[in-house]
């Protein structure tokens, strides 16, 4: 971490500089633990598997129910966080997880272990949705991108780091101790938490439990519905929970325009800037997130990798993200950020649609190039484009942005997943699935360009 983002200068709004690194540090570590431990167990399905007893199809829920709970909640807790304070909701957060973690440690069945997953899942979005929002607050505005450049590259060392530990871990122990490594880290980041990130006072009135009610329902069922596209769940079934989902969604939004403390003030919409960056982001996670599943499938059963060589194969694209994601950062602090965000946008189509070419005799360099400038496409757009999420909206309702921003990109990232799911199912070829992701980037790129001006105008004024 640069010693720029710890000092002081007249004029600064956030904590004085010097608090502000154990602030960061208690962010980083429960950013870790969350990005993490969804790799890390998606490794070790096939010994939880083996270790209780149970088939492959009932152990995947093991995820899937951590990220269906985390996603149904991210709004909710982004306004909860309102009444609580965000330092209370995170706290709160670290906690649940690591006892949930110890919980799904000591599980000698999968009905108890889903429950456990369930509320690790609970405490993943207490502490996602509000993490934006606490940055904004910890670092004065001519650093906020920065920060979120650093954020960035936290996320990314998690998505990088986290199959390798599972690897190494359940090489010498049992798929408990994935779990358990999450209680140390786990208390160390509550400690801190509570000592270091900035003090607010609550807001006055009541919560809107009506629209936290449907936000859940209209998440929650979107989610199912997505998981259950991508694994041959029925036609009936699909329509069901989709048409849940949009009905809960309808009522959602009338209920928000009338409840006196509304669980996502509408008016945030009203900001073109934010509105522009949060479908930039929604179709570009669309395309990364379709990307990693395809290029899986890929590598392994079209062009022959092992699934360790398939691991060494997608390391040039979280590496790049975590090299270049502070860089565009710092600079988008100091130049139009959409500018940058739309350059790294053309960047990953251009890596996507290399990959969509990849010949299948291609060798290992061929295949490493082509991963790395989607990354840096990748790091280029992310932090700027988050810069523009959190910083075009007032400091009043930075917390509702975080977690539209948080729900905008699981939202994004999941129907990547599924829509792959569903391609394959159809029977359509792997590399056309990429041809996709390029065509969901170039909708973001097209979303990015039409604020350019808008940013420009914000920056001069």
């Amino acid at each position: 971490m640069k010693s720029r983002l710890f000092e002081t200068r007249a004029g600064d709004d956030g904590l004085p500089g010097p608090e502000r690194r154990l602030a960061v540090l208690a962010l980083i570590l429960g950013t870790l633990m969350a990005v993490v431990d969804t790799t890390m167990v998606n490794i070790a399905l096939p010994s939880i598997a083996t270790g209780l007893e149970v088939s492959a199809s009932r152990v995947v829920w093991v995820t899937n129910l951590f990220q269906v709970s985390s996603a149904a909640f991210l709004l909710v807790f982004a306004a909860l966080s309102e009444l609580l304070s965000r330092r209370r909701l995170y706290v709160a957060g670290v906690a649940v997880f690591t006892l949930a973690a110890l919980g799904s440690a000591l599980s000698t069945s999968l009905e108890s272990l889903l429950v456990f997953r369930a509320l690790q899942g609970l405490g993943a979005a207490a502490m996602l949705s509000i993490g934006p929002s606490i940055y904004r607050q910890i670092f004065p505005t001519r650093l906020l991108g920065s920060a979120l450049g650093l954020s960035a590259m936290v996320v990314a060392a998690g998505y990088a780091a986290g199959p390798a530990i599972g690897g190494v871990l359940l090489s010498v122990a049992g798929w408990p101790w994935l779990f358990a490594l999450h209680l140390p880290l786990g208390g160390v980041a509550v400690v801190l938490a509570w000592r270091a990130l900035p003090r607010e006072s609550a807001r006055p009135g009541g919560f809107d439990w009506q629209g936290a009610l449907l936000s859940i329902t209209m998440l929650g069922g979107l989610f199912v519905a997505m998981d259950g596209l991508g694994h041959d769940m029925s036609v009936w079934a699909l329509v069901a929970w989709l048409g849940t989902s949009l009905a809960a969604a309808l009522l959602f939004v009338h209920r928000q325009r009338r409840a006196p403390h509304p669980l996502l003030p509408l008016a945030i919409f009203a900001e073109r800037r934010f509105s522009l960056a949060l479908a930039a982001q929604g179709s570009a996670f669309i395309g990364q997130g379709l990307a990693f599943v395809a290029l899986s499938f890929l590598f392994q059963q079209r062009m022959g990798f092992t699934p360790l060589e398939t691991a060494w194969l997608f390391t040039p694209w979280p590496l790049a993200i975590m090299l270049v994601g502070p860089l565009a950062g710092r600079l988008a602090d100091r130049v139009n950020p959409t500018l940058l965000a739309s350059l790294g946008l053309i960047l990953l189509m251009v890596g996507l649609m290399a990959l969509a070419w990849l010949d299948l005799e291609a060798g290992v360099g061929e295949v490493l190039w082509r991963m790395a400038l989607c990354g840096m496409g990748f790091g280029l757009f992310q932090p700027p484009n988050n810069r523009e999420l959190i910083g075009s909206v007032p400091l009043a309702l930075s917390a509702n942005a975080s977690g539209t921003m948080s729900t905008s990109r699981t939202v994004g990232q999941s129907l990547g997943v599924a829509l792959v799911g569903a391609f394959l199912a159809a029977g359509v070829a792997v590399q056309a699935t990429l041809w996709l992701g390029a065509l969901t980037t170039l909708a973001a790129l097209l979303f990015s360009l039409l604020r350019i001006p808008l940013a420009e105008a914000a920056r001069r004024g």
